[in-house]
């Protein structure tokens, strides 16, 4: 099920709307992550620089098998072999990767989703202890050049509650990530409570 008002204009307009290194660097996304998961990765705008960045893998699913495609082919052109592309439906069947395997997830311009506190509940589920959910979204301004319909599009308070909801503590609130978009970051608990 494609998440709603997920269309997507051609890359080279939609890579034009950001800056991903400077966007990776702001939320965080460190060398030594083993794992890297994105989720709704696209055209892999996000993933490649991910993976070109990591000593790990990077893991990038989407719904669209066209998608997936250009991710691939972007990642074989750039001659990167630690970027793994696959076509799933994670937003109804999770995405099929170990309890705490990850660390750190892109959920990317996606929480206008149904159901945002689903994504990253399972975005929580994989992290390992002390992993970290990056998550970007456009601004709340119908100025923007894309982004969802202003009904559905989330507030940054929306989303730093969401984040809360699901499990993870919200170590940063608030990035400015001009000119389209804002981000924050939250993050598992080092060890889980004990009951």
């Amino acid at each position: 099920m494609k998440t709603r008002e997920s269309g997507m204009p051609d890359a080279e307009r939609w890579d034009s709307f950001f800056d991903p290194d400077f966007i990776l660097d702001a939320l965080g996304l460190v060398q030594n992550c083993r794992l890297v998961v994105d989720l709704g990765c696209g055209y892999g705008t996000f993933s490649i620089p991910a993976a070109r960045r990591i000593a790990g893998t990077v893991m990038a699913m989407d719904i669209d098998p066209q998608m997936v495609a250009a991710s691939q082919e972007r990642a074989q052109d750039a001659g990167l072999g630690n970027l793994i592309c696959q076509q799933r439906d994670f937003v109804a069947e999770g995405s099929g990767l170990a309890d705490g395997s990850a660390d750190f997830v892109m959920l990317f311009n996606i929480l206008h989703a149904e159901d945002p506190v689903d994504l990253l509940r399972e975005a929580h589920r994989i992290l390992a202890p002390g992993g970290r959910v990056g998550v970007i979204h456009w601004k709340y301004d119908p100025s923007t050049p894309r982004g969802p319909s202003m009904e559905i599009r989330p507030r940054p308070e929306q989303c730093q509650a969401w984040i809360q909801v699901a499990g993870f503590q919200l170590i940063r609130p608030l990035i400015q990530l001009p000119p389209y978009h804002y981000g924050m970051v939250g993050q598992k608990e080092e060890r889980e409570p004990h009951d």
